[in-house]
């Protein structure tokens, strides 16, 4: 008699499967020199570097924050934005992905236009519908140099069904701005995760039961 031992169930056994540490990827996208490294190492180390070189293939860089109660890691990857380095990596780069982020640069009209051929690339590699996706304008601390308005760049978010955020990944004043888009999609991903998984029940000869229900409070505590 007595099947499977183990440790009989406590008050807080209901939290055991939620304790081991979520990971969220997020790729990052867009031309050369648009400033992706800088917001990843302005996000996830809390600094502008001071030299960077060109992103060859893919590199990603990861911060543990904490959302509700719960650690989640962030793992942001960053990704050369010219085709000789893509080409080997970019089906690496697409798989089991969570989020994506298109940086372009307000300063280079042609780094906003060219979004439309990062979005085609991205839905070319099956990103599904559901995955969310925001626009960032980089270098906004340029006032006198933006070629990009934020009514157009608003106005192609919209068509895209994206947020947008500018900022600046070099100015200081501008870290929590950069701070907010990643963890505004975290937020965002938490939520949908728990809405899919946190109330399946078992019962038995019933098989499995999924209900959407949003957190206790009926909010999520996205900072954008």
């Amino acid at each position: 008699a007595g099947g499977g031992g183990g440790r009989p169930p406590g008050p807080d056994s209901s939290l055991e499967p939620y304790v081991q540490t979520r990971i969220f990827k997020i790729i990052v996208i867009g031309d050369s020199n648009v400033g992706k490294t800088c917001l990843t190492f302005r996000f996830c180390g809390g600094t502008f570097p001071d030299k960077t070189e060109a992103t060859i293939g893919v590199d990603f860089r990861e911060k543990t924050v904490e959302i509700e109660g719960e650690r989640i890691k962030v793992q942001v990857w960053d990704t050369a934005g010219q085709e000789r380095f893509r080409k080997s990596m970019v089906e690496h780069y697409y798989r089991n992905v969570h989020a994506v982020v298109f940086v372009y640069d307000v300063t280079k009209m042609t780094s906003f236009t060219n979004l439309k051929m990062w979005i085609e690339e991205c839905n070319g590699h099956a990103v599904p519908p559901l995955v969310p996706k925001v626009l960032v304008g980089n270098k906004c601390d340029l006032k006198d140099l933006i070629q990009v308005p934020s009514s157009m760049a608003l106005k192609f978010a919209d068509a895209h069904n994206m947020l947008l955020f500018e900022t600046s990944a070099k100015d200081p004043k501008e870290s929590q701005n950069v701070e907010s888009i990643f963890m505004c999609l975290a937020c965002r991903l938490k939520a949908q995760k728990s809405l899919l998984y946190r109330d399946v029940e078992r019962r038995p000869g019933r098989g499995h039961r999924l209900e959407l229900t949003r957190d206790a409070n009926g909010k999520n505590a996205c900072p954008c």
